[in-house]
């Protein structure tokens, strides 16, 4: 039995978005809704110092009541808390995450409503996202698109490999509210960008739950949204940095469906397997690792995810610790 107030949750965590979010919700005050979906729009603040707050109320003094628009603040500071935090306030059944740099098409709540209908085993679901360029990105951009949150999966639907960590971004996604509750922990251990900081693995995570739980992941092509892409996020600088990112999550996220008795040859798999990659790399393109960003890009994540085996035994011994402090 469905017992929510709304179809659907549109949900935009932001940090100091104030410049961009009038563009989308621009976007949303026009969507086409001929079926005449019920649903609504929250702003999850994750701790912003700009003028977002002034920004959503000048808005809400002119919203459409058909859909409202509802603003909560949200001070611990990660992308993961401020989903976690959409997902506590949402009346949908179904919450659908666009950040604030997301431009959705006019039929995006509508393409997504018809598919969490025709789907119900689905937990999740993303559609095709296009890149909306400042400047020119560099050359061979296309074997590193994923990395901005940049799908295009072609015009058929099919179901993701949690297992392979394929899966879709936290940009565009689209989950049903009660599987999230009871798949995903309230509180996330991979937390996502904090800030200003740059961090990642947050939208992989809570997919990897419910994937857990028996739910399917879909790619859905009939959504469509266009990711703004500033220029300093083509940088090199930028580029590496995301890179390392990225790939620190390795090992974690890999960790999140292993069997205990599984977890060391994981362990030791991720830094005997990214040690090759990375020797493998360094014959193929010697000096050209400082010249050409996409091997350097490349060489960055290989290297991240060989640390990320740290990483995850570092945060094993914490937690060790403070279990231990508890008893």
């Amino acid at each position: 039995m469905n017992n929510s107030l709304f179809n659907l949750t549109v949900a935009i965590p932001t940090y100091n978005g104030a410049p961009r979010l009038p563009q989308v919700l621009e976007a949303l005050r026009h969507q086409i809704n001929p079926e005449k979906i019920r649903w609504e729009v929250i702003i999850i603040d994750n701790n912003s110092s700009d003028e977002t707050a002034q920004v959503i109320k000048d808005y809400q003094s002119n919203w459409p009541e058909d859909f409202p628009l509802t603003y909560y603040f949200e001070g611990q500071q990660g992308l993961a808390f401020a989903r976690e935090r959409a997902i506590q306030e949402a009346n949908g059944t179904y919450v659908a995450f666009l950040d604030d740099d997301n431009i959705p098409a006019p039929d995006w709540i509508a393409a997504a409503h018809e598919f969490g209908k025709t789907h119900p085993k689905s937990g999740a679901f993303s559609g095709q996202i296009h890149g909306e360029f400042e400047v020119e990105p560099p050359e061979n951009f296309k074997k590193i698109a994923a990395f901005l949150a940049i799908r295009e999966h072609g015009s058929k639907p099919f179901l993701f490999d949690p297992d392979n960590l394929r899966l879709p971004p936290g940009a565009g996604l689209v989950v049903r509210k009660q599987a999230w509750r009871e798949a995903v922990p309230k509180t996330p251990k991979v937390v996502g960008n904090q800030g200003d900081a740059l961090a990642r693995g947050d939208d992989y995570a809570p997919l990897l739950y419910l994937h857990k739980s028996g739910w399917e992941i879909w790619y859905n092509p009939a959504m469509h949204i266009n990711h703004q892409i500033p220029h300093w996020r083509l940088e090199r600088d930028y580029l590496l940095s995301l890179a390392q990112a990225c790939g620190l999550a390795t090992c974690q996220l890999r960790m999140i469906n292993a069997r205990t008795r599984e977890k060391p040859v994981i362990w030791v798999r991720t830094i005997l397997g990214n040690l090759r990659r990375m020797v493998k790399h360094r014959l193929k393109y010697g000096d050209k690792l400082k010249q050409e960003l996409i091997p350097a890009f490349e060489m960055e994540f290989y290297r991240g995810s060989l640390m990320s085996s740290m990483v995850w035994l570092n945060q094993e011994r914490s937690g060790k610790i403070e279990n231990d402090k508890k008893k």
